[in-house]
């Protein structure tokens, strides 16, 4: 194996922590967005810009992992296959949460649901984020998907 192809492997993991990173930011700058928002219709377009993009980029993680990389992963990891299945189901439980954060910042509910529902969406994410990566990253180091990690892991 060639240093390109080994360095190729090894980002693989790199940008599934860079990911998780980001998405992690975006969720704190989305519970500063409310904790510091007066209340009112700019602080509202806020939290709902705020609410949108983090909600966007997370759907958009978990669906490249469904189609593209968990595929891959089960292709050359059998036996992990109790593992993807578990993620996949944090990922229906994590979009059903987010559905539930949309609805409440589109109707402009009250900062306190809003903090509940970020909160648990914080609970799970971050839950599913530690099992994936305690899962997946040393396989991550050794598989090499044909596709843009952009389309699978999400922007970095």
């Amino acid at each position: 194996m060639t240093e390109r192809e080994t360095t190729r492997l090894t980002a693989w993991s790199h940008e599934l922590r860079q990911v998780h990173r980001r998405l992690r930011d975006a969720l704190a700058a989305t519970r500063a967005c409310l904790a510091e928002g007066a209340p009112g219709e700019a602080a509202t377009r806020d939290l709902l810009l705020y609410c949108h993009g983090f909600c966007t980029a997370l759907d958009g993680h978990h669906q490249g992992e469904d189609r593209t990389l968990f595929p891959a992963v089960a292709a050359a990891h059998p036996e992990l296959q109790p593992v993807l299945a578990s993620l996949g189901q944090d990922h229906t439980v994590i979009a059903h949460l987010l559905g539930g954060l949309r609805a409440a910042a589109e109707r402009a509910a009250p900062p306190e649901e809003l903090a509940r529902h970020l909160e648990g969406v914080a609970a799970i994410m971050e839950n599913h984020f530690r099992y994936e990566e305690r899962k997946l990253l040393t396989v991550l180091e050794t598989l090499a998907p044909a596709a843009d990690p952009a389309d699978v892991l999400g922007p970095l």
